[in-house]
């Protein structure tokens, strides 16, 4: 199942509107013979990209997945005909799924004999590359997460207003690295006139990743025709409104969306309520001063703190990475 995981990692940003799901393929001795991941939409699904590896030795063997196989016919046909009809006598799937439209994969490979069983793995599948899609099935909305860097004492910039760079080079390359599995990122005019940064997301060489999320601009400032967010890497959105509600209806399209802006942007969502997970790089620094990492969240006094539950601590070079969801969460 980390096999799996691993291998959905690599559909995240790629596979959207599609779940990014992962599967591993192990003959009749237990050797892993096909490992796929999904690919683009109207290409084939996990599943199928890893028995087209293990050909042959697929029969009498058992798969592993992240997602219960599908068992509809849409732009590609079910997986889980897929799995029977190469031999598979065994599938063990994380999470359960929750599509009407796609479930029923499991019922229909017990009916032909297949044994199997789900719940393997679940915890990290669920945290981890389907995140944003389970949280689409069940709210019909996108993830948002809104995603800063800070120091010790909470600041995001100096009191000059630099802000290049809080955090070290294995933090900011991590930063690029899960940008390239974004399906959007979100910024104010504030940033973009004061920054005026790319979002793009690059290779550590500094040239650009195969996968690149749309780039939107919120709120009413003209941005310069100059700006560095026109240019060509990516597509860019600009939406004429400060209404969190009305950017993620103007998104709805996609299912996993981050949020880059300053303060005042974040204060924004956080107050609207509509932010699913909070990403924060901490730097072992101090400036005393200047632009505190969000505001005007719409808290007035200290039982009215939006809580959070902590998932992940990480070390990232002398930088600490933070991962919290609100309480309650799924």
């Amino acid at each position: 199942m980390a096999l799996a995981v691993d291998a959905s990692e690599t559909a995240r940003g790629i596979s959207s509107p599609n779940p990014a799901v992962g599967a591993v393929i192990l003959d009749i001795d237990g050797t892993v013979v096909g490992i796929g991941s999904t690919r683009p939409p109207g290409g084939p699904h996990a599943e199928v990209v890893a028995l087209a590896e293990a050909g042959d030795r697929a029969r009498g063997g058992t798969a592993v997945v992240t997602l219960e196989p599908c068992n509809h016919t849409g732009r590609t046909g079910p997986c889980s005909k897929a799995l029977i009809d190469a031999g598979i006598v065994a599938v063990v799937h994380a999470v359960a799924d929750p599509n009407p439209l796609a479930s029923g994969g499991a019922e229909t490979l017990r009916a032909a004999g297949v044994r199997v069983e789900q719940g393997i793995g679940e915890r990290e599948v669920r945290q981890g590359p389907l995140r944003a899609w389970l949280h689409k099935q069940r709210t019909g909305r996108p993830h948002v997460t809104w995603k800063y860097a800070a120091t010790l004492d909470g600041r995001s910039a100096a009191a000059d207003g630099t802000s290049q760079w809080i955090t070290g080079p294995q933090a900011r390359e991590h930063v690029h690295t899960e940008r390239a599995k974004l399906d959007a990122i979100v910024v104010g005019t504030g940033t973009v006139l004061a920054d005026d940064p790319r979002l793009t997301a690059r290779l550590p060489d500094g040239t650009l990743a195969p996968h690149q999320p749309v780039r939107v601009v919120v709120g009413s400032r003209p941005t310069p025709s100059t700006a560095r967010i026109r240019n060509a890497d990516a597509r860019t959105m600009f939406l004429d409104t400060h209404d969190p509600l009305a950017v993620i209806d103007a998104l709805d399209e996609y299912t996993d969306i981050q949020i880059e802006g300053g303060p005042t942007l974040a204060g924004a969502f956080l107050a609207a309520g509509v932010v699913d997970r909070v990403v924060a790089y901490l730097a072992p620094a101090v400036l005393g001063s200047g632009s505190a990492a969000v505001e005007n969240a719409g808290i007035g006094t200290i039982a009215d703190a939006i809580r959070f539950r902590t998932e992940t601590v990480t070390m990232i070079g002398n930088d600490i990475l933070i991962g919290v969801v609100p309480e309650g969460a799924k």
